[in-house]
């Protein structure tokens, strides 16, 4: 049973700070996706806007965002699978170019994770993802022994 509580912010350096993100953050978040996403007839700004709007539970959908002074650069989300009990999907991930390397992604991938362990008592996290290693160190293993189109699909029990 799920015990959905609010996210709070968080900063990871003097000037970068990881909050939910609110509605009013839609448009911005979109950008840094699109910018980051090379295929327009899979992630297309219409459905990007769609998607980053949160949804209840039990289907919910949560996003945080990284700013960086008052510039949006970085989001993530994770998502409820509607298709099986007890697991959830980190998806729709990126950092603005010019904010890579500074740490962002893994404290949005570490605040989602926490925010999942923090709601429920227990389930499954998957990612599809081309950075394995990133998420070997976070306990995550293969589920599969294939790449789809470069990425690893990968599997966290909690």
């Amino acid at each position: 049973m799920s015990r959905h509580r609010p996210a709070r912010g968080h900063i990871i350096k003097d000037d970068i700070l990881i909050s939910p993100m609110d509605d009013a953050d839609r448009e911005a978040a979109a950008d840094v996706l699109l910018a980051a996403f090379a295929d327009p007839a899979r992630y297309g700004r219409e459905r990007l806007i769609d998607q980053l709007a949160p949804a209840p539970m039990p289907f919910y959908r949560q996003f945080f965002i990284a700013r960086q002074q008052d510039e949006l650069v970085g989001v993530g989300g994770i998502k409820a699978a509607d298709w099986a009990s007890d697991t959830h999907i980190l998806y729709l991930s990126a950092v603005t170019e010019h904010a890579r390397g500074q740490g962002i992604a893994r404290a949005l991938i570490a605040t989602r994770i926490a925010w999942l362990m923090e709601n429920f008592e227990h389930g499954r996290l998957l990612v599809s993802t081309a950075r394995s290693r990133r998420f070997n160190r976070l306990g995550f293993r293969m589920a599969g022994k294939h790449d789809a189109g470069g990425r690893r699909l990968m599997l966290l029990e909690f």
